[in-house]
């Protein structure tokens, strides 16, 4: 399929700079997936929209403040002398690392920029020196390898000198609020590097009032990362390398799903992420008994238009970019056509978009 088959025309005015004043006070469109009928509502109103025997599962990740801005330091610097002009200009740069994965206690995968002015070998320094970084070599999709050292907490130093890691389409720095808006309220596992945006609308009211309901709530946690993110540059959708995140489903949660399934009950993913977990672990289980269990994986699966969904039948998530690989997941669940006229209608409508926008329940 190519890329330009999941476009589409959206004002920069309807993209959501900041969240709403309350969480669960977000608009909800409403796509039937087998007849492109939809209806608009309110987030408020979904315990009561369910049938009450729902399975619904969602992505307990939490948000690091992942963003670091920090100088280089002196290897490289030592090389233009110590009276060269430009040494003091390439030591006051500002670089900016944006934690995308963790390879072990000391070492991640990131994006650093500006990239080029970091080779191989450089350290950055952040604070006043109290957390320093080696470039220790270069990973796939242009990310670096680096390995930290610091006296203190890594995590203590990354919660007091880490910016929250708001999308690039989201045009103003972060504010404290964001440490907690862009954050689910059932938050508390991993290390992800972007929030699972369709979570950000629950309340614990809302929550009590789906439990009241009788819906059964799942947890399970993907540590969201660049394939949830990266842009898709290959113009055929079927060339583009998705990377791949971590994830982990308690036997608990395995268990639950799998009952459900047993009983034929709606199972509602929240979010995309959520999607990602379960369609993997079944692509990966598709010969075994059951096609959830419990472990830790890495979702390497790319769903669009074509793949099957083998567990996940109805699903809440928020509006996402044009030409993404979120965009073509939500697609190939509700059908490219219905799913662009739904999009096109929330445009028309004064819908919210994006991590801060507004939310779509397909069922």
């Amino acid at each position: 399929m190519n890329l330009s088959d999941f476009d589409y025309e959206l004002p920069p005015e309807r993209i959501a700079q900041r969240p709403p004043a309350e969480r669960d006070a977000s608009r909800m469109l409403l796509l039937d997936r087998s007849t492109g009928e939809r209806e608009d509502r309110e987030f408020r109103a979904l315990p009561e929209l369910l049938r009450g025997d729902e399975l619904l599962v969602i992505n307990n990740a939490r948000v690091l403040p992942a963003r670091l801005f920090g100088r280089r330091a002196r290897i490289h610097a030592q090389q233009l002398g110590q009276n060269n002009p430009a040494r003091r200009e390439f030591l006051q740069t500002a670089i900016e690392v944006l934690l995308v994965r963790q390879i072990s206690s000391d070492t991640w995968e990131a994006l650093v920029r500006p990239g080029r002015k970091v080779p191989t070998g450089e350290q950055i320094v952040f604070g006043e020196g109290e957390l320093e970084a080696q470039v220790e070599g270069r990973g796939e999709f242009g990310l670096r390898i680096l390995r930290f050292r610091s006296k203190d907490s890594f995590h203590e130093l990354l919660g007091r000198l880490g910016h929250i890691p708001l999308p690039p389409y989201i045009k103003r720095a972060d504010e404290p609020l964001d440490r907690e808006r862009y954050q689910t309220v059932y938050a508390r596992e991993g290390a992800a590097v972007a929030a699972p945006t369709a979570g950000l609308h629950f309340t614990p009211e809302i929550l009590k009032r789906l439990r009241d309901r009788g819906v059964e709530i799942a947890e399970i946690t993907l540590d969201v990362g660049l394939g949830t993110f990266e842009p898709i540059r290959a113009e055929r959708l079927e060339d583009h390398p998705i990377h791949k995140e971590s994830y982990v489903i308690s036997e608990s949660a395995a268990e639950a799903i799998e009952q459900a399934r047993h009983d034929r009950r709606p199972i509602l993913a929240i979010g995309t992420t959520v999607v990602r977990a379960l369609e993997d672990c079944a692509e990966k289980n598709a010969e075994g008994a059951k096609l959830i269990v419990g472990g830790q994986r890495e979702a390497g699966i790319f769903l669009y238009p074509g793949k099957p969904f083998r567990v996940v039948n109805q699903l809440l998530t928020n509006f996402h970019l044009p030409r993404s690989s979120l965009l073509a997941l939500v697609a190939a669940f509700a059908g490219r056509e219905r799913v662009l006229s739904a999009y096109r209608h929330a445009v028309q409508s004064g819908y919210r978009f994006y991590s801060y926008g507004d939310c779509m329940l397909i069922r």
